[in-house]
């Protein structure tokens, strides 16, 4: 019984500095994400906060996170945008085969990556209602994360 209390506080230690270590590494990355005001043409943000969120299909960490943007687009303004995923049958191919359905931009060129100075992914960009970002977020997010970061935003 000892081994496993002993067994069970080193994976929980483990987790913790994880977890500690990836904070620490998205804080860093999401320092160079520019914090201009959103600027994207035709997104209306209907006097709410928006979720901006770039991946790829190539991203393994963005398959694991696509159902946790999946589920926020069903109740906020979501878009995402698809870096360098290949052309628009491929991209449509790859939500059909995944079950995905929510706004996607492809960004085939890094147009708006480079603009936003994205250069990892997944990378969650929130914008309040009037544009301005409040939250960035570099690597996954939980769906409560989000939520609770979506709420936040719209106060």
């Amino acid at each position: 019984m000892n081994k496993i209390k002993h067994y069970l506080k080193e994976i929980l230690s483990f987790v913790i500095l994880i977890v500690v270590l990836s904070n620490i590494i998205s804080y860093y990355k999401a320092l160079d994400i520019s914090k201009d005001k959103l600027d994207i043409k035709n997104v209306s943000l209907n006097n709410k906060p928006i979720l901006i969120h770039f991946w790829a299909t190539w991203c393994p960490t963005c398959k694991v996170e696509a159902l946790n943007i999946q589920t926020l687009s069903q109740s906020h303004n979501v878009l995402t945008i698809a870096v360098n995923s290949g052309n628009d049958i491929k991209i449509k191919k790859y939500l059909d085969d995944n079950n995905l359905d929510f706004k996607v931009i492809n960004d085939h060129n890094s147009f708006y990556a480079k603009k936003f100075n994205i250069s990892v992914f997944p990378t969650t960009l929130i914008y309040d209602k009037n544009k301005n970002l409040v939250f960035s977020e570099v690597g996954y997010t939980s769906t409560i994360g989000l939520l609770l970061r979506m709420l936040w935003a719209s106060l």
